[in-house]
């Protein structure tokens, strides 16, 4: 378990790095474009990456056969990913920041982990401990500090409570996001971001947007493969192994990784503003990493599909005579128990706390 926290701990840092990185690169992009056609552009970009990904190397290799695949049971979750993250997200994120300033909105844009952590805790029956959640509390705290400017808060009502709407819509696609996390991440994330990116394009067509040069064209999509296709395919192993309200504590350290790409991109500086931010963030993760929480708990009989290995929680029998290669997915059951050991809110470990 503590390998697993620590690998998803990885892969949330990672999605974080790759998508922090888009702002100040999309940035560049946006003279030659509006940014309802870039947010399609990058959307796009990614599902077409993944889409020639999964045809030419992903499909039937040995990792794909170990996911457990999309089926029609899963549609309802795949159209309220879409649907929130996909295009009520970014719709109500752009109409907001024509309505407030640039410092006012990416503050704002911060209720995305407050949000997601808190619809985790209430709606999802996620568990935060007190050190994890001062750790959250910290990285949440130390991004706003990054990005408060003295002077710029200028709020429009109407613009707050559009990016507000966005972040709660965020939020809601990563708490269904974690319930399609034990399906396989590649062919998740490119249904959800090809939707995305043709919704959005097709919004970008109806304002009468026109296509950039063909140069903007290819560096939106390349952009979308590594910051929105990569980097979502790393959220969703993140949620997987560490629930919803964990990630989003990882994943709201993005704002730092744009902050140093926008040293050597756009030639801003960091001063004792941004240092402040960085250490308070550092000691936030550091809380995040550190945390242990266990304690006796009870699992109750299910019957799912998933990705698993054959320990404590997956002690079950196969038929056949043929050796069974680790991991592996199959409808499976578990048997009622009760045990003790270090865990976090996967889908295995939903359970009341005193």
């Amino acid at each position: 378990m503590r390998s697993n926290q620590r690998r998803g701990a990885a892969c949330g840092l990672a999605a974080a790095a790759l998508f922090g990185m888009s702002p100040p690169l999309a940035k560049l992009l946006l003279p030659e474009a509006g940014p309802l056609l870039i947010a399609g552009l990058l959307y796009l970009g990614a599902g077409m990456g993944l889409l020639v990904f999964e045809r030419v190397f992903y499909r039937g290799s040995e990792t794909s056969r170990r996911e457990t695949q999309v089926g029609p049971s899963d549609r309802w979750l795949l159209a309220g990913i879409v649907f929130t993250g996909g295009i009520l997200g970014p719709v109500f994120m752009l109409w907001g920041l024509q309505r407030v300033t640039g410092v006012f909105g990416s503050l704002l844009l911060n209720l995305e982990a407050p949000f997601t952590i808190v619809l985790a805790l209430l709606l999802f029956r996620e568990h935060l401990g007190r050190v994890e959640g001062v750790g959250a509390v910290l990285i949440i705290i130390a991004a706003a500090l990054l990005q408060y400017r003295s002077g710029d808060l200028r709020p429009d009502v109407w613009g707050f409570f559009a990016i507000a709407g966005a972040c709660l819509a965020w939020a809601l696609d990563n708490n269904l996001s974690q319930r399609l996390s034990f399906r396989d991440p590649i062919v998740v994330t490119r249904i959800k971001t090809l939707s995305a990116g043709v919704c959005t394009l097709s919004l970008a067509v109806v304002v009468d947007h026109s296509l950039p040069r063909p140069l903007i064209l290819i560096a939106a999509l390349l952009l979308g493969v590594l910051s929105y296709g990569v980097s979502l395919v790393l959220d969703m192993q993140a949620l997987r192994l560490l629930g919803a309200a964990r990630e989003a504590g990882f994943f709201a350290t993005a704002p730092f990784i744009g902050a140093l790409a926008a040293v050597p991109l756009l030639g801003e500086r960091w001063g004792s503003h941004e240092i402040v931010a960085t250490v308070v963030m550092v000691l936030g993760v550091g809380l995040l990493l550190s945390a242990r929480h266990h304690h006796i708990h009870v699992h109750a009989e299910v019957l799912h599909d998933h990705t698993h290995v054959h320990e404590d929680h997956h002690d079950h029998e196969h038929e056949g005579e043929h050796p069974i290669e680790e991991p592996h997915a199959h409808l499976h059951g578990h048997l009622p128990l009760m045990h003790d050991h270090p865990h976090v809110s996967d889908l295995h470990h939903r359970h009341e706390h005193g």
